[in-house]
């Protein structure tokens, strides 16, 4: 049996769909019983909030394998306690589960020691690192899905507002199936210790191509649009952020170069899903 956190998400379910089509046994833990109705044809359903270790231990305990992930927090309170209370429940639920092998997701620039909204993945390796269970930290790039926000503006406006800039400068992505997929495959193949599996898309992508991608799918020309610096804030406020600084932390570290991979992804593995194959879902999901 197969463990899978976040399976309303995208990652997760994309995680747990693969582990079907394997023939593997799943355990979908779902938040919202109502959601998990869905999955309960295919799947053993298991209802447990991060934060709840008794519910949590319950759908670890007697799996294979597990896959866990903290919900996104894009908007957390000063040092972070939110993460920090739900990497102790998570943590002690695989403690008293002892399960057999345990896929995290994390993220690119994990490790970084400057302050930004990454830190949160950091404090998870940190917390996990003592477990006597073999664990993969499967650090995946930037969501190309994050593009989502873009969909209405290049459809009818013809442009894309990008924080990531300079505009032709190439980040490291990656589409949330491609991550879901390979967590699946991870899970399946046994390994010894710790170790940290990176993974990005086949080609680094720029703003400039991000809008290219969007103009091949919706039909019409786009350009991307580099959002000042000095306006993220009050942008981020307005869209109802209490903590934003976090976040433009976290894009100034991608638009500096130091949040990426220790190799500049030479060593990470990469993703089969195309720029143009992610907008083009995203397109047809928005």
């Amino acid at each position: 049996m197969y463990a899978v956190m976040g399976v309303t998400g995208k990652v997760g379910g994309a995680a747990a769909r693969a582990l079907l089509e394997a023939g593997a046994p799943v355990r979908a833990i779902v938040r919202d019983a109502a959601k998990g109705r869905t999955w309960s044809a295919q799947a053993d359903v298991a209802l447990a909030d991060v934060q709840d270790t008794p519910a949590l231990t319950a759908a670890f305990t007697g799996c294979e394998g597990v896959f866990v992930m903290l919900p996104p927090m894009f908007d957390p309170s000063p040092g972070f306690p939110e993460a920090a209370a739900m990497i102790a429940s998570l943590g002690d639920a695989l403690r008293r589960s002892a399960p057999g092998r345990i896929v995290a997701l994390s993220t690119i620039g994990a490790e970084a020691t400057e302050p930004n909204l990454l830190n949160q993945l950091g404090m998870l390796e940190r917390a996990l690192a003592d477990l006597p269970a073999p664990v993969t930290f499967l650090q995946a790039a930037w969501f190309i899905e994050n593009a989502a926000w873009d969909v209405a503006s290049a459809r009818d406006e013809g442009v894309i507002r990008s924080y990531l800039q300079p505009l032709d400068r190439a980040v490291p992505m990656i589409s949330s199936e491609d991550v879901g997929r390979t967590a699946a495959s991870l899970l399946q193949a046994p390994w010894t210790g710790h170790r940290v599996v990176e993974l990005e898309a086949a080609e680094r992508v720029t703003p400039n191509a991000l809008a290219q991608a969007f103009a091949g799918v919706v039909g019409r020309p786009v350009r991307a649009e580099a959002v000042p610096r000095s306006e993220w804030e009050a942008i981020f406020r307005a869209e109802g952020m209490r903590n934003p600084r976090p976040r433009m932390q976290m894009l100034d570290g991608f638009n500096a170069g130091w949040i990426d991979f220790p190799d500049h992804g030479a060593g990470a593995l990469k993703g089969a899903i195309s720029l143009r194959q992610a907008v083009a879902a995203l397109v047809r999901q928005v």
